[in-house]
């Protein structure tokens, strides 16, 4: 039983700080941060789309990501985000 609680408290742990550096989505170029590059990605939903963005993003170590297109199909769409930090 101990062994759970100290698993389920790393857990929690990792998940904050995972949380804490990931990339934010904004609609329009932070006036104070610099462009450091762009990602596409494809998925079969937009919810999708989002997702795997965010996670490039955050791959990238960019601190915010702007969506700058979104196209596709009932059954796969993909996008591309310009990346800050």
């Amino acid at each position: 039983m101990k062994n759970l609680k100290i698993a389920l408290a790393a857990l929690a742990l990792t998940t904050a700080s995972f949380g804490a550096l990931a990339a934010q989505e904004v609609n329009q170029a932070p006036a104070d941060a610099q462009h450091i590059g762009t990602v596409s990605a494809r998925s079969t939903d937009l919810s999708g789309l989002e997702r795997k963005i965010a996670l490039k993003a955050q791959e990238q170590g960019a601190s915010a990501y702007r969506i700058t297109s979104a196209s596709g199909s009932t059954n796969l769409v993909y996008g591309t985000a310009e990346l800050y930090n």
